[in-house]
């Protein structure tokens, strides 16, 4: 603000009552206005926003406020108009007491960017305080012998206005004796009584006077005590000080009892007139009698209470010595108390405009808050430093002495941490340092910048077929570090076909946690796995997802009972069998298949009713019939048979078929029942000789291609590859005696099982009908580069009494294996699980010779198995 700036405010006539004072001190950088005390609300001081150059229209924007202290609570800015104007009442005796300038500070913080101003607003005194005297009335004896010019200290008047409306001097009600006459004392101005006139106690014993104080200000105030005077007789002799001041220097802080000064006084007069009383005066202020103690007789000063430079740094202490005379006489002393600055004050800090949360994507130099330091001691004492917690994303920068800024220094992340605990510590400079602590939490606001994650990259759900619609199958868990709306998620399928048909017939999930649920019964034979594709979103702005896949295995339930083939009983009406017939003669087979898979389509047979038990015999696996032992003479022509098909599902399911079995004499009898059996046997012979033969020769082309390649890639171990080959199909021919006659009319069933776990599959190769044993085939290739798993899974059967020779050949068969292939047990010790006939190997690493071995392995199974 320019000074013409102030001219004009003065002139106003909207505020002829206020005198204002500012200055722009370019000295220190800072503005300063005057107003006088007790001013009304609205009342104003200066245009702050014109005087500091800044533009009204910016204060909202920047932010612009106030942020001292309790006094400058009184003083505001009209955001509207850029005017700081009087907001509460402003008591200068109040605020600054007896010192003669009163400064209220005012600080100024704007932002974008961040600046902070000073401004001083000084408090002028008005007269709107009397002189006030401590007592009502004043009482004095004086003796008759008192001589004119004879003085009496009388107790002064208080004014709590400072300058020219303090007090300026005292009157004395006019009379003959009497008169008054004002010393002054630094500040203090003190009544004396002077005496004009000898007394004479008989004329007049007492005397009452007005003594009246009176001010400076305009208009004048006034207070008035009563002086009231009794003449006594004799003792014309005072005491006497030698000095009639005394100075003393002390340490603040000092113990009590601590001596402050001896007095001494001396009387010209004798006997009890000459004996001295120290005491105080009566006029000294109530503190010094709360610090301070005087002996009687010895007129030791001591210390009574604790002496603090920061409430006062020097005391007048006015002190009186008085005979014993029958009229005694007194005199008076100063006594003037420095006190020493010591170093016993920490430094006191003020936290304004605290930032209590802050955005996580909060930017480099965002105002945290600012901190204001103050030191109640003097000089050295009084400078003070400040600092932070290490390691904290702040830094705290000083604007001028004593006041600081906390801003943002490093980037934020709520994730790792979601609030600070800042200690901001100053220290003083004294001799030792004295520290004091503020605390500043800041809590970090969340941002959406983190998308949900699953617990799981992919996840498998295993289903039973005939599933109740409606059921839940699974649940997929995913979490977001975020907080708030930013972590509520929310479940979602996204839209794909199984089979041409949408996946939103199949599953559905629920929202809001996650829980998969079946959307109709599923049917092994129809679908046995299917894929579903989850998105997982959060609710923050902007929206994030991930995504995983839920792969929803569906198990086979045994539903589905064993079909009966053959034979047909239009078909077979009668089955003849000659009475000649050798014990375990082959009479007819039973055929039959189940749509089921695996245990559940494991076929077992027995008869539960015939014309003589002990005759006929049927193999619980293959489902051949034959004789038991010779014919008698006795048995008869007819026999009947019921024969009891079930599979090994739990609960088992079963089928029946009766057999009519008619013995006869002549063998031509028999050629001529056997003969359309036999070209129903050729027929389903032939159609699977021609399926065998095409993939013999496709088999073959391949393993052609296959050698081709190989011995381009690895000329030198051909003749290895060679002999283990021939090894394989030596051990695939072990037993091709015992199933050639069980191929015909044979049901194998292919089934992939897929292998969540590796990359690869399993196949499963699955007999029924006269082929009755499961062969498994698994070969797994680990996700990391150079390992194969391969695993030969053998023929598995119920234990029976008749499965010995059958169980015989897996073990032929994992012998050659383990004799040709020697190369399995060097690279990596076999495995041997609980169940039999399973032998595992891991290669160490994977290369081109392994997978020529794997894969011969593969197509000499695959030959034994058409065989």
């Amino acid at each position: 603000m320019s000074r013409s700036d102030c001219h004009w405010m003065l002139n106003k006539p909207a505020i002829p009552s206020i005198f204002l004072l500012c200055f722009w001190n370019l000295a220190t950088g800072q503005l300063r206005y005057s107003i006088p005390e007790e001013q009304e609300p609205g009342a104003l001081v200066g245009n702050i926003v014109q005087d500091l150059g800044l533009k009204v229209e910016e204060l909202i924007r920047r932010k612009f406020r106030i942020v001292s202290d309790s006094p400058a609570q009184n003083l505001n800015v009209d955001l509207k108009s850029g005017i700081l104007i009087v907001e509460g009442r402003i008591d200068r005796e109040q605020l600054c007491g007896q010192s003669s300038t009163c400064l209220v500070p005012v600080q100024v913080v704007i932002e974008n960017p961040v600046e902070q101003y000073r401004v001083d607003v000084e408090i002028l005194d008005i007269n709107d305080n009397p002189p006030r005297f401590p007592v009502s009335e004043i009482r004095l004896e004086i003796a008759e012998s008192a001589i004119p010019g004879t003085r009496f200290l009388l107790q002064n008047a208080h004014d709590s206005d400072v300058q020219a409306n303090s007090l300026r001097t005292y009157q004395l009600t006019p009379n003959d004796h009497f008169s008054l006459d004002v010393q002054f004392r630094g500040e203090t101005k003190l009544p004396e009584l002077k005496l004009d006139m000898s007394l004479d106690r008989e004329e007049q014993s007492e005397h009452s006077l007005l003594l009246t104080a009176l001010d400076g200000g305009s208009p004048m105030r006034t207070g008035t005590t009563h002086v009231i005077i009794n003449v006594l007789d004799i003792n014309d002799n005072a005491p006497v000080f030698e000095q009639s001041l005394y100075v003393v220097n002390l340490n603040e802080n000092v113990s009590s009892g601590s001596l402050v000064i001896k007095l001494n006084a001396t009387d010209l007069d004798e006997g009890s007139n000459d004996d001295i009383v120290y005491s105080f005066s009566s006029y000294n202020k109530q503190r010094i009698h709360e610090l301070f103690s005087i002996d009687a007789i010895s007129g030791e000063i001591r210390v009574s209470g604790m002496l603090d430079f920061e409430e006062v740094n020097t005391y007048d202490i006015d002190v009186e010595a008085k005979d014993k005379g029958s009229y005694p006489l007194s005199t008076h002393c100063n006594v003037r108390v420095n006190i020493k600055d010591l170093n016993d004050n920490a430094p006191n800090i003020t936290l304004n405009s605290i930032a209590k949360e802050i955005r996580e994507d909060a930017s480099r130099g965002t105002l945290i808050a600012l901190i204001n330091v103050k030191d109640k001691d003097s000089h050295e004492n009084a400078y003070v430093d400040c600092r932070i917690s290490p390691n904290l994303p702040f830094v705290l920068k000083s604007s001028f002495k004593n006041s600081y800024m906390l801003v943002l220094n490093d980037p934020l992340d709520r994730e790792r941490a979601s609030e600070y605990k800042i200690v901001v510590t100053c220290y003083d400079r004294g001799n030792p340092p004295l520290t004091s602590n503020a605390n500043i939490v800041v809590h970090v606001s969340d941002i959406n910048d983190n998308a949900p994650r699953f617990l799981q990259p992919s996840y498998t759900i295993y289903v039973m077929e005939n599933n109740a619609p409606g059921n839940s199958i699974g649940v997929v868990r995913a979490f977001d570090p975020d907080m708030d709306e930013n972590s509520h998620l929310s479940y979602s399928i996204e839209e794909s076909e199984v089979k041409g048909t949408p996946i939103s017939t199949y599953v559905s999930i629920n929202s809001k946690t996650g829980v998969i649920y079946s959307q109709k019964k599923f049917d092994y034979e129809q679908l046995k796995h299917f894929q579903v594709h989850i998105q997982a979103q959060d609710g923050g702005v902007p929206l994030l997802s991930s995504n995983t896949t839920a792969n929803v295995i569906i198990l086979d339930q045994n539903d589905n009972p064993p079909v009966i083939k053959m034979p047909k009983s239009m078909n077979y009406p009668q089955i003849a069998v000659p009475r000649s017939a050798a014990p375990r003669h082959l009479t007819t087979k039973i055929i039959a298949s189940d749509a089921d898979s695996g245990q559940n389509a494991r076929l077992f047979y027995q008869i539960v009713q015939a014309t003589d038990p002990s005759l006929f015999t049927v193999s619980h696996n293959s489902g051949e019939v034959r004789t038991a032992r010779h014919f008698k003479e006795s048995d008869g022509i007819s026999q009947k048979l019921v024969i009891q098909v079930s599979d090994n599902g739990h609960p088992p399911l079963s089928g029946t078929v009766t057999l009519t079995i008619s013995v006869v004499e002549q063998s031509a009898e028999i050629r001529s029942n056997f003969a359309e059996p036999h070209k129903e046997l050729e027929n389903v012979t032939d159609f699977a000789f021609h399926i065998v033969i095409t993939l013999g020769v496709l088999s073959l082309i391949l393993l052609a291609i296959i050698v081709v390649l190989i011995a381009l890639i690895w000329p030198v171990n051909r003749h290895i590859a060679f002999s283990r080959r021939c090894a394989i199909v030596r051990c695939c021919w072990a037993s091709e005696l015992e199933t050639k006659n069980r191929v015909q009319g044979s049901n194998v069933n292919l089934q992939i099982v897929p292998d969540l776990k590796v990359i690869a599959n399993v196949l499963e190769v699955e007999g029924n009908g006269c082929v009755l044993d499961t062969y498994q085939y698994k070969l797994h290739s680990a996700p990391q580069v150079g390992a194969l798993e391969y695993m030969v899974v053998a023929p598995f059967s119920p234990g029976t009494s008749g499965t010995n020779v059958r169980n015989s050949r897996p073990a032929l068969a994992e012998r050659d294996i383990r004799a040709t292939n020697d190369w399995l047990t060097k690279i990596n010790k076999p495995e041997t699980q609980k169940s039999q006939n399973v032998l595992i190997a891991k290669p160490a690493r994977y290369d081109w010779e392994q997978e020529e071995k794997s894969l011969e392995k593969f197509i000499g199974v695959q030959q034994y198995l058409w065989r």
